[in-house]
């Protein structure tokens, strides 16, 4: 019997975060960050030059992803996170979308 990827503490979130986040491998140390954290959901680059991470699982370890979105890596300069409170999906894996 599979472990189910969803249990009822998990919580979602939606963050927008913007600033010079693109070109900087914010995606691919999001992700990373993510798995290392037991973290899902995705992040992808937006047209305006934003960058969108859904982020779900256990509070803590969500909220320490969106903690590291508040700087990002190295290369970045976050100007600006807007989070959202969303219902937990039971997402699987981390990606990184187009």
């Amino acid at each position: 019997m599979d472990a189910p990827t969803h249990v009822p503490t998990d919580v979602r979130v939606r963050v927008l975060v913007s600033g010079r986040v693109q070109g900087v491998f914010f995606r691919d140390s999001c992700r990373a960050a993510a798995l290392q954290l037991g973290v899902r959901g995705w992040v992808r680059n937006r047209t305006d030059g934003s960058v969108e991470v859904v982020a779900e699982g256990p509070p803590s370890a969500v909220g320490q992803l969106v903690h590291w979105c508040r700087t990002g890596p190295s290369r970045a300069v976050v100007t600006g996170v807007e989070i959202t409170d969303e219902e937990p999906t039971g997402l699987a894996g981390f990606r990184v979308t187009r």
